[in-house]
């Protein structure tokens, strides 16, 4: 039993896929898992009372009225500022792309021809059983040629446009946001630099400041966040000398449930090592509960899964916001 219980405690630190389905190339479909390449890691604060009970968020019409979710519609504000067009759920779920397990790559580009601009949000893209000879042979191509695959797919009802790209035997998945996302230097005020002139003597300055200030590699220490190293020295700080600690009453307290730190490039290249050992796929998309058996369940229950799923904000939420936020979780990841 010690070894059955060491798998599950594995299973229980493995980083969690937001989205599963395949990557469909030519006549080779290649199943695979999506985990995001990126985390919040700055520090954050939450808004408490004076007794460290944490606050909810309510919103209130005109009239100083607490409404309910019920109460609440979305609407779209109209140029002139005088109103609203109003949209329900049931118009927004007809407008939803039509759901898909698929990444379609249909197209490549040389990676060059990607303006950095573009990129959005990035993603690891892991292979499952039965996929590693095909995720190589894909990796290894598209690595060598420097060459993207552009494709659409669909996560938790809304579509993205994604580059997928190869580094080092691991594919990445790049969102990419729109056109009309981006600014140009019109946009901003830019002058016209083409009119801008200068003499030689200020471009060899230029120059020589340049090369000075080079260096062989990126110094890491750049990319720390110093801002969280000193929010946190405070709080230490502050801890050590039990000045301004609330405690919570058992009640209000959130379980702890720190989340182990997962190196991902490492877990996918220890996966790709196993010849044909791969894990068995994380079915994100299968809740294993409907809405009806959430309905049912018991706000305690719903916070007991909610924590389960790592569900962030589940300490303030309702009831019907928890089924919600589980059934989201359910559907993306």
């Amino acid at each position: 039993m010690p070894e059955a219980a060491g798998r599950e405690e594995a299973d229980a630190r493995r980083a969690r896929p937001l989205w599963s389905g395949n990557v469909a190339f030519g006549l080779v479909t290649l199943p695979v898992e999506l985990f995001p390449a990126n985390r919040t890691a700055r520090v954050s604060l939450r808004m408490v009372d004076e007794a460290g009970a944490p606050l909810s968020r309510r919103y209130f019409d005109a009239d100083g009225k607490a409404l309910e979710d019920d109460d609440i519609v979305r609407g779209f504000a109209l140029a002139d500022g005088e109103g609203f067009v109003l949209v329900e759920d049931e118009e927004l779920e007809a407008l939803a792309p039509e759901r898909s397990r698929e990444i379609d790559l249909s197209r490549f580009v040389d990676l060059d021809e990607i303006d950095p601009a573009y990129f959005d949000r990035g993603y690891f893209l892991a292979p499952d059983r039965g996929a590693l000879k095909a995720y190589r042979l894909l990796a290894r191509t598209m690595e060598e040629t420097g060459r993207a695959g552009i494709a659409t797919f669909v996560m938790r009802d809304k579509e993205y446009l994604v580059a997928i790209i190869a580094d080092d035997g691991i594919l990445r998945a790049q969102t990419l946001r729109f056109h009309d996302e981006l600014r140009t230097p019109d946009d901003v005020g830019l002058p016209d630099l083409e009119t801008l002139d200068a003499g030689d003597e200020e471009v060899a300055a230029i120059e020589r400041a340049i090369v000075a200030a080079a260096a062989e590699e990126l110094d890491e220490s750049l990319l720390r966040d110093r801002a969280s190293a000193r929010l946190l020295a405070l709080v230490q700080e502050k801890l050590g000398a039990r000045d301004d600690v609330v405690k919570l009453s058992p009640e209000a307290a959130e379980a702890p449930g720190a989340a182990a730190e997962v190196d991902l490039m490492q877990v996918l290249k220890e996966r790709l090592a196993r010849d044909d050992e791969a894990t068995g796929p994380s079915d994100a998309s299968a809740p294993g509960t409907d809405r009806h058996d959430l309905q049912v369940m018991t706000k305690a229950a719903l916070y007991r899964r909610a924590q389960e799923l790592e569900v962030p904000g589940r300490s303030s939420m309702t009831k019907e916001e928890l089924v919600a936020a589980l059934e989201r979780t359910s559907e993306g990841g």
